[in-house]
């Protein structure tokens, strides 16, 4: 009787405590539209109760705010434009979040687990005198999550203590926050002199006409075995047939075969597409961390004993500059 009497009890006491909570998730966007793990941060941050409020800064990014306001969950959008935010250097946007912090006293603080989050988060905890999470893979309570460590081989649940929680979210672990359901009400937030230690010049980026490699359904990944960059057009023919994204293991980066902006891996991109197709890849734990997530997973290799075949759904033992090649005639009948 009295256990019964402890359980309800402590329910109750944690979805007391739940309504006290408070969530601010740093957005993730190019000033035209979210960067998708920011959908992710939003559903993990929902798990932890009470409200949640999304900080989008940047130059000219009402089209992102609008976007945020229309996702489920959201309950306060605060947005910050200025000329400091072009290029979301940390050394401007970790200012703002202390500021806004200090404003609205946010129970947690979070964002996605790319390099915009990894870049920016640990600055704001060390300014807070807080110790920092990363990789959070599932949220247990307020104050216990579920991270990955390891190249993502094992795990590790931390009971964190510290007044402010500040922690990066692995979007491959949480579902995408629906983009649509939310009406949330936006706010202008002060933002705080530049600090000026920093200065945004350009960036140039890789056009491209197939999908983007952390948001395709469908990824098609080389590594070492492919033996040179010409090669890569066999995978990129393959890819062209199933309107996939291409991707490399570290090897394939390492050796100079393709730019690094394709790496998968835990040094690389976190992909967790519908279909993964990963040839002449061995399957490095660093790079099983990149794509263990996937919901299928076919492996071409032609050494039976490789790795990958280990966490593959379909597996074919074959000389990939002949399978590759006859998979692609196939296609395109």
């Amino acid at each position: 009787m009295n256990r019964a009497f402890n359980k309800t009890t402590l329910k109750h006491l944690s979805g007391f405590l739940q309504r006290f909570q408070s969530t601010l998730v740093v957005a993730e966007h190019n000033n035209d539209r979210l960067t998708p793990i920011t959908l992710n941060a939003i559903t993990a941050a929902s798990k932890l109760g009470g409200e949640v409020s999304c900080l989008v800064a940047g130059t000219n990014c009402s089209k992102v705010v609008e976007q945020v306001s229309k996702v489920s969950g959201v309950k306060k959008v605060l947005v910050a434009q200025h000329d400091a935010y072009k290029g979301a250097l940390p050394e401007e946007l970790a200012p703002l979040i202390l500021a806004t912090q200090k404003q609205f006293n946010f129970t947690h603080i979070c964002a996605g687990a790319s390099a915009f989050g990894k870049n920016l988060l640990p600055r704001v905890a060390a300014k807070l005198d807080v110790a920092p999470i990363s990789d959070i893979i599932e949220i247990k309570s307020p104050d216990t999550f579920v991270r990955t460590i390891y190249a993502g081989n094992a795990l590790s649940t931390v009971k964190c203590n510290e007044a402010i929680k500040v922690f990066t979210v692995r979007g491959t672990s949480f579902e995408a926050a629906p983009t649509e359901g939310g009406n949330s009400a936006s706010e202008n937030v002060a933002p705080p002199s530049p600090t000026g230690v920093s200065e945004w010049l350009e960036q140039n980026l890789t056009k491209s006409d197939r999908p983007e490699l952390t948001s395709a359904k469908v990824v098609v990944s080389g590594g070492r075995g492919l033996k040179s960059g010409e090669n890569f057009k066999l995978l990129y023919d393959l890819a062209d047939k199933l309107n996939a994204a291409v991707g490399a293991s570290r090897a394939a980066v390492d050796a100079g075969f393709v730019p690094n902006d394709m790496q998968v891996g835990q040094t690389g991109k976190i992909v967790a597409p519908e279909l993964y197709i990963a040839v002449g890849i061995s399957g490095a734990i660093q790079h099983l961390a990149g794509m263990k997530d996937s919901k299928t997973i076919v492996a071409i290799n032609k050494d039976p004993e490789a790795p990958i075949f280990q966490v593959a759904d379909y597996g074919l033992v074959a000389d990939l500059f002949k399978a590759v090649p006859e998979m692609t005639e196939a296609l395109s009948k």
